[in-house]
């Protein structure tokens, strides 16, 4: 199995309970093809950059998993399909980086 981060970005007008329900659905498509969920972070509502299907606003959720390649084209083509995602990207991350984001710290942080 391989590590992979997902990011996308959902319609900021959905209720938290809708995009965590279609978060949840998501990750059980991909434990049901043997994957391995990682950690979910939800990052709010941001203002895009520019317009997506005439939304200023999405709502963010980064994902990681641990998946054959095969899961994770299905996760691709549900997430193509799905009304709720203005946005996705599904990539394939190196081992080290896989896991929980860490908080620089350390001599480095001190001495700034």
């Amino acid at each position: 199995m391989r590590p992979y981060e997902v990011m996308v970005i959902l319609d900021a007008d959905l209720e938290e309970e809708t995009i965590r329900a279609a978060v949840e659905r998501w990750l059980q498509l991909i434990e049901s093809r043997g994957a391995q969920r990682g950690y979910v972070d939800f990052w709010g509502k941001r203002r895009l950059a520019y317009e997506l299907k005439r939304r200023t606003e999405g709502y963010y959720v980064v994902f990681q998993a641990k998946a054959e390649p095969a899961a994770m084209e299905e996760l691709h083509r549900v997430l193509s399909l799905a009304d709720e995602a203005i946005r996705h990207k599904v990539l394939r991350i190196p081992e080290k980086v896989y896991g929980p984001p860490r908080v620089a710290g350390g001599a480095a942080a001190d001495n700034a």
